[in-house]
């Protein structure tokens, strides 16, 4: 094959023979897609891999999929954060797009057009989005925790001009990656699920379902930055059992016992506070149940209204959240949530027009969906603030007296 002007780093690998051919492409770049486009019809293939999981092809395929989505579903199951932050991502991307002239994932939507024409299967090999988002979320402490929501959520808001260090870094790798990379280069815990397992988890999809499969040469079409550590792999020791170790990457690691049951032992202690104020003095239980449900609610009601909830939402949110932080089934947020849906239900045009109106900052107040994500995500933080004022408010109050 002729060498091209703007050719990408490649490595060509051959593992149970088969032969991988890896292109590491740029993911903001007309050329990338223009290469991937003539390396497919020069014919030299018989199947293509993408980094793309199921869920990013399907986005490809229908840029509209968030559209048809149940956002009453979304918060009964806890995504709301999750499809907060892909929202995140996406209102990044297209600004991206927006300043560069060239679609993020051009590549991608490239390999996918031209495989179709030339009647070639294609596998998706990356790991699931939300797994690796909650890996890496389950695998940093609370402080990094809390800078990566912070970090998220300003990315979410802002509509500054893209630097040019965020686009080199997308051209490097994905959204993902460009998101979180100021958090990566410093953390090995960040590192490892958002890079390294990836690398990992997409050469072992290769060995499960295309090495030694009846595929000669494969197509592979990654980002450049994963292009070391995929061909290392590849070239490595064969993994003994390639199922077996892809599933283990796609666990998600249980939260830590002292988190599982924190909210209950906190809600367990508030009401001891109660139980311990009222046996002193009455005026006491009272003040201290008066001031739990002053803080908590009043905390929580202030995420509400800087959301622009409805101000029915905001009462709700106001007398809901001291007993939601009793009872940690039911989160502050999920009322909130479900209040504004009932008196503010979202429009046909709320969903069509969801990816581009959170573009701008204002676009998540004028958006139904996305102000009710909003909401949610404000109302949970002001309660979780609220509980732990007011805690140690009745814990200073008991002791103290």
């Amino acid at each position: 094959m002729g060498e091209q002007d703007h050719q990408g780093p490649r490595a060509v690998v051959e593992h149970a023979r088969t032969t991988f051919t890896i292109v590491g492409t740029a993911h903001v770049s007309k050329a990338s897609a223009d290469e991937v486009s003539e390396l497919i019809r020069s014919g030299d293939y018989d199947a293509v891999a993408l980094e793309l999981c199921d869920s990013r092809y399907q986005n490809l395929a229908d840029p509209d999929r968030m559209a048809k989505m149940d956002l009453f579903e979304v918060l009964r199951n806890g995504q709301a954060g999750m499809v907060a932050a892909h929202l995140a991502m996406g209102a990044f991307q297209q600004r991206v797009a927006d300043q560069s002239g060239i679609e993020p994932g051009a590549e991608m939507k490239a390999a996918l057009h031209e495989a179709e024409s030339a009647g070639l299967p294609v596998t998706m090999i990356d790991r699931d989005i939300g797994t690796t988002l909650r890996r890496v979320w389950r695998g940093v402490s609370w402080w990094q925790r809390m800078q990566l929501g912070s970090g998220l959520f300003a990315s979410l808001l802002t509509r500054e001009t893209v630097s040019p260090e965020s686009i080199e870094q997308l051209k490097e790798g994905d959204v993902l990656e460009s998101t979180f990379a100021e958090f990566a280069e410093q953390s090995e815990q960040l590192y490892r699920p958002l890079i390294s397992e990836r690398d990992r988890y997409m050469a072992l999809r290769l060995m499960e379902s295309m090495a030694g499969k009846g595929y000669n040469n494969v197509l592979v079409v990654i980002g450049a930055g994963h292009l070391k550590g995929l061909s290392g792999h590849l070239e490595g020791e064969p993994a003994a059992d390639p199922v077996s170790e892809r599933e283990s990457l796609e666990q998600v690691p249980p939260s830590g016992r002292f988190l599982r049951y924190l909210p209950w032992v906190v809600a367990a202690l508030v009401i001891a506070g109660f139980v311990i104020g009222f046996s002193r003095d009455t005026e006491l239980g009272v003040k201290l149940v008066s001031e739990w449900f002053l803080i908590n609610g009043a905390l929580s009601a202030l995420g509400s209204a800087i959301a622009l909830a409805h101000p029915l939402t905001i009462v709700a949110t106001f007398l809901a959240a001291p007993l939601t932080s009793l009872n940690p089934t039911v989160g502050a947020g999920f009322v909130a949530a479900g209040v504004e849906l009932l008196l503010r239900r979202p429009k046909v045009a709320d969903f069509s027009n969801l990816r581009h109106d959170v573009i701008e900052v204002r676009g998540w107040w004028r958006n139904r969906v996305a102000r009710t994500l909003l909401i949610f995500i404000l109302s949970s933080v002001g309660s979780a603030a609220g509980t732990y004022i007011a805690g140690f408010r009745i814990f200073d109050q008991l002791v103290g007296g």
